[in-house]
Formats: structure tokens, C-alpha cells, sequence
């Protein structure tokens, strides 16, 4: 049984608390190690050794800095096999999967390590005379990072990169149940001679404990957090205390509009990959259907026949499995409320509908609810399972007052080859991100933001970066003897 410690200025360390958590394979229910149930003692001591490399890292070159994030990804390459068999154990993924989400942070660390050049600032006129008015971006300090864990590896990937290529120290906490791929992560940290102690520290422990004491720490200038709305609502109270800025992804209620004018194999093909992603644990994942009530029958039998086609069963066991497991019992438990609570109001059960029949593990069969209203639990919250509510609709304004209604903001879809009604259906949904005929899911080089509720900033590409950094205004008088 593997024991990890925390990874403080540049050390391996026990936690002062002395207390463990059960790190859980969710496709056999077995522990597979133990991380250390770290304590605000720990944070402070963490964040101790980001404050003291700050400045030193701050003023390390860019083009020195943006090498060892490259570096980063190209350790991690010659790692990959073992950070996809610990992604699949201790998260549930099936081995294509696992596979690109590596290959993602690989090449997320590369894709960072190129704005090291290019974090630009201005020169503005004054309304005076002799006088330049300079704009820096500067670091904006020390960050903290809150992944979670449905992508711990791509998203850890988002939150060091950035904060390491604009000059920012960080502190980082994996989410409690999948901490192995950080604690391996670190690994390469550590042998990086070059890169000074106190710039990377590792916590382990709860969100309630470790995420609010350091979205609550006098001395952390930004708190990045990716995870459910009432966990990102924590974040912004407790960060409130210091004035601290937050950038938060908090999740979404993707939905999927299919025109009467769309290619239904098109539309049937990406909605199952957007749904099915992750065994739909993912915060992009096509949520919700609304299909044209003139070809709903034929978009949902190609669904029901591509949903009863996918393999059950344990990644790690069988490669060619499709549908991998729910994160954890309670996950599973809270799927099968919301399909149960849907059909208690008359939803339809196309395919699937409970548990899948295996001995071990937290599986539930990849399921289609036809019959579901607007107003239903199913339509309105996050489901975070492989679980997809089709509903009809008449006219197109139907379809995006239906869609916008939603405490989320985060993704959406719309399959048409009418490129008019594309073009009304993008111009108002009020969505962060909105994917036409293809899968839902983002390029680095873009911009990963949400409306609403599900977020405040955003990441990848240079509006992400920007994030990490704040304007520094100089007023430069100078003499014209």
C-alpha cells in the first residue's frame, strides 16, 4: 500500500495531522494508497515557501521559465504509460481517454511554455509633455490550484503551466479522490534541479479543510478552482475575507439543439462522444436534448442504438471498454436518484436506467430518458453521469429560450446544416462556449470560460494566461534639456 507525503519547499514531508485518506480504485472498490489528510498548518508552511520564491521566480527570464515548462511536458511523455494505468485506477477512464488526456497536458505544457515571449505590455501617450506612459503585465503572485477529480491531469496541466510561465509560485491541492497522477506529477518536479524550491508545493487533503484555508490565506493572490458550484461558492467567501481573486469553472448543463435541418448521423454521432466523455463526468458533457419534434423518433433510435453498442467495464481490465465506472459510490447513488426522481414524473427509459450488472465497481449503464419536460430535476441540474433527457421542440426560438434557461453558462451545441439558423442560435445563446456539429470539447489555444453561474475568469489560450497576471501603470516624466 502506497503512503504519499506533502511536497513543501522542495521537500517530501509528513502532514502534522497524522491522518490518512483511503484512496479508492472505483472500478474495484479496493484502497490503492493513502495521502495524507494535510492540515492548515500545512497550507501555511506551503504557502511560507511560495511567498519566499516569489521573487526570485518572478524575476527569473521568461525564455528560463518557459523552458522548464516545457520540460515539464516532456518528462511527463516519457511517463506517459505510467500516468495513464494511474489515471484509469484511480479515476475510472477508459484507455482512449486516459491516453488524450496526457497527451492533452503534454501538449499543454508545450503550447504554455511558447507565451513565455510573448507576455507583452504598452507604451501609451501622456497628455503631458516629456512623459511615457508605461503598462507592464506582471505576476500576480502566489497561486493557488484546486483541481478536481474528473481531469486531474489535463487540469493540473492548466493550473501549473500558466502559473509557472508567468512568473507566479504556486500551491497545489488534487482533488481528495484522485490525488495518485499529482503526486506522481511531482515526482518530476522534484528532480528538476533548476526549478528553486518553494516555486511548486504539494497539500493533499479535503476541500473543505485545504481549499478553504488557502482560498482564505492573507498571502495567496489568486485562487484557481475548478469543481461544482457550492464548492466554487465556498471559494468566494472565503477568498472574500482577503479580497483575493478567484477564477473559478464551476461547471455546466450543456445543452444540445438539433435542428429538423440537421445530419442526424452527425448530430447522434457527437452528442453520444459529448455525453459519454468521461462516462459523462465531465463539466463540457452534452447535458440536455432539445430535437425538432419532425425528426425526434429517428434522432432518438440512433441514440438508443450507439448508447446499447458501448462496453461496460473496467479500463485498466479491458481496453476496449467504452463506459468506465462513476468516480464513487455517492456519485453513483446521486445518478440513480435523478433517473429514478425523473421517471417518478413520467420520464421514459429508452435504454438503461440503473445500475450495470457487475460484481465490483460503481458502474451505471449509459441510459436515454425520452417524455421529460422542461421543469424537471433532470433538465435543470448537472447530472454527472452517462445519462442523456431528450425533450421536443416546435420552433427554433423554443429551443434557445429552453436552452438559456439554466443557472449554468458554461457549454453548448446546435447541429444545422441551415447556416441561418446557426447563426441565430449562436448570436443568442448565452453560453461560454458553443461547439456547431462537432463534439463538446475545447483547443488549448482557445478560451475555457462560462456565463453565469458556471464561473468567473476563464482558462487556455491568452485570455487564460492574462488571468495569472495583473497592469502595472507607470507615469514616466523624464527631462528634455
Amino acid at each position: 500500500m502506497k503512503q504519499h507525503q506533502l511536497y513543501i519547499n522542495g521537500k517530501y514531508v509528513d502532514s502534522t495531522g497524522g491522518e490518512w485518506i483511503d484512496i479508492i480504485n472505483p472500478a474495484t472498490e479496493e484502497v490503492i494508497s493513502k495521502t495524507p489528510k494535510g492540515t492548515e498548518e500545512d497550507v501555511d508552511k506551503a504557502v511560507e515557501a511560495a511567498v519566499k520564491a516569489q521573487k526570485g521566480w518572478e524575476l527569473t527570464p521568461n525564455i528560463e521559465r518557459g523552458k522548464i515548462v516545457r520540460r515539464l511536458g516532456d518528462e511527463i511523455e516519457k511517463r506517459k504509460d505510467t500516468f495513464v494505468d494511474l489515471l484509469q485506477e484511480e479515476q475510472g477512464k477508459d484507455y482512449e481517454l486516459a491516453s488524450g488526456e496526457v497527451d492533452l497536458a503534454i501538449d499543454y505544457f508545450r503550447y504554455m511554455s511558447e507565451w513565455a515571449r510573448r507576455i507583452e505590455g504598452e507604451i501609451m501617450p501622456s497628455d503631458r509633455e516629456n512623459e511615457n506612459i508605461f503598462i507592464y503585465k506582471k505576476p500576480i503572485g502566489v497561486v493557488a490550484g484546486i483541481v478536481p477529480w474528473n481531469f486531474p491531469v489535463f487540469i493540473l496541466a492548466r493550473k501549473v503551466a500558466t502559473a509557472l510561465v508567468t512568473g507566479c509560485t504556486l500551491v497545489l491541492k488534487p482533488s481528495q479522490q484522485t490525488p495518485n497522477t499529482a503526486v506522481e506529477f511531482t515526482k518530476i518536479i522534484h528532480e528538476m534541479e533548476d526549478l528553486p524550491k518553494g516555486v511548486y508545493n504539494l497539500v493533499t487533503g479535503t476541500g473543505s479543510e485545504i481549499g478553504n484555508a488557502l482560498a482564505s490565506h492573507e498571502n495567496v493572490e489568486m485562487v484557481t478552482m475548478t469543481g461544482s458550484i457550492p464548492a466554487g461558492t465556498k471559494v468566494m467567501e472565503a477568498a472574500a475575507q482577503n479580497i483575493t481573486k478567484v477564477n473559478l469553472e464551476l461547471g455546466g448543463k450543456a445543452p444540445a439543439i438539433v435542428s429538423k435541418n440537421a445530419d442526424l448521423d452527425v448530430a447522434a454521432e457527437n452528442i453520444v462522444i459529448s455525453r459519454l466523455a468521461n462516462n459523462g463526468q465531465a463539466c463540457t458533457n452534452a447535458e440536455r436534448v432539445y430535437v425538432h419534434e419532425d425528426v425526434a423518433n429517428d434522432l432518438i433510435e440512433k441514440l438508443k442504438n450507439n448508447f446499447e453498442s458501448k462496453k461496460i467495464g473496467d479500463p485498466r481490465k479491458h481496453k476496449d471498454a467504452e463506459v468506465g465506472p462513476l468516480v464513487g459510490q455517492d456519485r453513483l447513488e446521486e445518478v440513480e436518484g435523478m433517473v429514478k426522481n425523473a421517471v417518478d414524473q413520467g420520464a421514459k427509459v429508452v435504454t438503461g436506467g440503473k445500475r450495470a450488472d457487475l460484481e465490483k465497481g460503481f458502474f451505471f449503464q449509459p441510459t436515454v430518458l425520452t417524455n421529460v419536460s422542461h421543469g424537471m430535476e433532470i433538465m435543470k441540474e448537472e447530472i454527472f453521469g452517462p445519462v442523456i433527457p431528450i425533450a421536443t421542440f416546435k420552433t427554433l426560438d423554443e429551443a434557445i429560450e429552453k436552452g438559456n434557461d439554466t443557472e449554468y453558462g458554461l457549454s453548448s451545441s446546435v447541429y444545422s446544416e441551415d447556416m441561418n439558423e446557426v447563426m441565430r442560435v449562436v448570436n443568442e445563446l448565452k453560453f461560454g462556449e458553443i461547439f456547431v456539429n462537432r463534439e463538446n470539447f475545447e483547443a488549448v489555444q482557445g478560451y475555457h470560460a462560462g456565463m453565469r453561474k458556471s464561473g468567473l475568469g476563464g482558462a487556455d489560450g491568452r485570455h487564460g494566461m492574462e488571468d495569472f497576471l495583473v497592469t502595472q501603470v507607470v507615469y514616466m516624466q523624464y527631462k528634455n534639456d
